[in-house]
């Protein structure tokens, strides 16, 4: 982890040992979980500090060979990209005009200071939701109210009940919330809630820079 999320996550630093001693134990009985252990905290690799755009997500996807421990993004191999984030990408190719992206690696945002965090940070391989309960939540409640403390520039992008139950955690932080990118609920307010736009000016308003959401193409 960065050394600023190290201090950042000190509070909880408890919480994340049982949490790494309940993976190992279920590792040992045979359970096979996700994202790849190096890549658990990927999320917290960035700089703490430099963090603008915090985005939820829900847990990793459960497909083995998909999750990189960044909420919404697969490996840059995956094929189909998963609809929720083909649905991000029809509304990033709407608000921004720009190109839709051929891949699922959103590193290029993770670089820039948008924390892609995931409010559970593991799954059991093939069971989504399973890690729920494990005591992650403990973690990235901590993440997201050290960075309310840290103060801005900030802007919180909220997709869905599930996201938008973290408000109260944010205080004065924007907040920028609509419908989840979910084939079951993007048409009930996700499509042309242009996100990525709006951050961007919050950000401005901040005495920020915009974020760079254009994904580059893999080599």
């Amino acid at each position: 982890m960065d050394p600023g999320w190290v201090r950042a996550l000190s509070p909880v630093a408890s919480d994340l040992e049982r949490v790494v001693a309940a993976l190992a134990e279920r590792s040992a009985s045979g359970e096979h979980y996700l994202p790849p252990a190096d890549a658990v905290l990927r999320a917290f690799q960035e700089p703490f500090d430099h963090v603008r755009v915090l985005i939820v997500g829900q847990d990793p996807y459960p497909t083995p060979g998909h999750s990189i421990g960044l909420a919404f993004a697969v490996e840059p191999h995956v094929r189909p990209l998963p609809r929720s984030l083909k649905n991000i990408y029809r509304e990033l190719a709407d608000d921004l005009g720009v190109e839709m992206p051929l891949h699922g690696d959103l590193r290029h945002w993770a670089e820039q200071g948008v924390l892609l965090l995931n409010r559970v940070l593991t799954v059991k391989a093939g069971v989504a939701g399973s890690h729920h309960g494990l005591g992650w939540e403990a973690i990235t409640a901590r993440a997201i109210t050290a960075l309310v403390e840290r103060g801005g520039p900030l802007v919180a992008i909220l997709w869905g009940r599930h996201a938008q139950k973290l408000q109260p955690l944010l205080g004065d932080v924007p907040v920028i919330a609509s419908a989840h990118p979910s084939p079951l609920s993007a048409r009930n307010g996700f499509f042309g809630s242009r996100p990525f736009s709006r951050a961007n000016a919050v950000l401005a308003q901040q005495g920020a820079a915009p974020v760079e959401w254009t994904i580059p193409a893999q080599d």
